[in-house]
């Protein structure tokens, strides 16, 4: 709980931060400003290889996860597509409803309410004594999926965002050749695990993939380089890693707070929102079509972020609709551990934000993160008495036979 609350005010830190730091440094704020977006990344390719450490299938049973695969797509889809539709239909003017610009910046935007939270819900399943339950395994697979799927949706979402160019065609190979390498290598590289060394390869993967970037812009033009988000390479490296447990209180301590340092950078990433100066007239030249709509009064915002959690989380509940052989209890238990949101929704801002997304849409987007983080811990309880009742309604079912 303590990890839960950290992420929520960190978070929330970096919000102040955000709104205070670039009046008070005045010009070295860009350049501060470099720096932290440098840390960010690595911070995030530090998450998304531990992600993909998480990822273990029987590759001999693969058709087994088909099933799951779908219903983790479908569970990460709903929150999306409300989202999206929310952002379009009730915080857009109505006459923006029908234009593109609006709906393919809600998409990217709104995709942050996707993914769940592997990290947090597995460490707070495993502490409440359900790590050897159906609950858990089938959570762990659905969660690891819905992170896997936002991840690769962003590639059509990039195309949808700056069109079908040519890099694009580059990306998509590289995307595919990845997919494939991850696949054909899943857990063969016994490499060195501990926090040092994964921080290490999280740097080298923002190294590469940045200086990939640098030098096709610096052949074919400042806007004309191959650009590749740091989530799926880090994803991948962790998926070839063969399992090695290091886990110790020095880990977990580095581990936690790079996670938590992560969620205050994302804070401090945020564009001025409050005051009479928010935008200058450049900037709003620059912004999006979500970017240059007025901020809302605070109780407003409050109002969407709760309407925009609550979509978010009925989205979640596709695993009600499956798995029949087990009891509606347990289902739904399954559903509601997808509630938790997390580092992935956070980086999925963070890279909407570097296309000039922001406005009401982003500071209820961030909002909606935090109260879900605030709320994890209830989402937990009602997971453990979900599972109890399934539990005793099981032993009185073989008691009667």
């Amino acid at each position: 709980m303590k990890k839960i609350l950290s992420f929520s005010l960190f978070l929330i830190a970096g919000l102040v931060f955000s709104q205070i730091l670039p009046s008070a440094m005045g010009e070295n704020f860009h350049s501060f400003k470099e720096v932290t977006n440098i840390l960010l990344y690595i911070s995030l390719s530090f998450i998304m290889i531990n992600v993909g450490r998480e990822f273990e299938l029987d590759k001999v049973n693969w058709r087994s996860y088909v099933q799951d695969y779908f219903i983790a797509m479908a569970t990460a889809a709903l929150p999306w597509i409300f989202v999206a539709m929310y952002f379009v239909f009730v915080l857009l003017p109505v006459e923006f409803s029908t234009t593109w610009d609006a709906w393919k910046e809600s998409l990217l935007l709104s995709r942050f309410a996707a993914p769940t939270s592997a990290g947090i819900l597995f460490t707070m399943l495993a502490a409440i004594g359900l790590k050897s339950s159906w609950i858990y395994k089938k959570i762990q697979v659905l969660a690891i999926f819905d992170d896997l799927d936002t991840i690769l949706l962003m590639i059509p979402l990039q195309i949808i965002m700056i069109g079908m160019k040519w890099q694009m065609a580059a990306v998509l190979l590289v995307v595919f050749l990845l997919l494939y390498y991850g696949w054909k290598k899943m857990g063969a590289y016994k490499l060195r695990q501990d926090w040092i060394a994964i921080l290490f390869y999280s740097a080298l993967v923002v190294g590469i993939t940045w200086g990939l970037h640098f030098i096709t812009a610096s052949f074919l033009g400042k806007d004309e380089g191959i650009h590749i988000e740091v989530l799926l390479p880090a994803f991948i490296l962790g998926m070839v890693m063969g399992h090695i447990n290091t886990d110790s209180k020095t880990e977990r301590v580095v581990t936690n707070g790079i996670s938590i340092f992560f969620m205050f950078l994302v804070g401090m990433s945020m564009p001025l929102f409050i005051g009479s100066h928010t935008m200058s007239d450049d900037v709003v030249a620059g912004a999006s079509l979500l970017g240059q709509q007025p901020m809302l009064p605070a109780g407003r915002i409050i109002f969407h972020v709760i309407i925009v959690s609550i979509l978010s989380n009925i989205g979640k509940l596709v695993p009600v609709l499956f798995y029949r052989d087990r009891y509606i209890e347990e289902r739904l238990a399954l559903s509601i551990g997808m509630f938790t949101r997390g580092e992935v929704g956070a980086g999925i801002i963070f890279i909407a934000l570097s296309y000039n997304i922001g406005g009401p849409a982003l500071v209820i987007s961030v909002l909606s993160i935090v109260l879900n983080l605030i709320l994890t811990g209830i989402f937990v309880v009602w997971v453990k008495k979900l599972s109890i009742h399934a539990t005793l309604k099981r032993e009185r079912a073989e008691l009667a036979q």
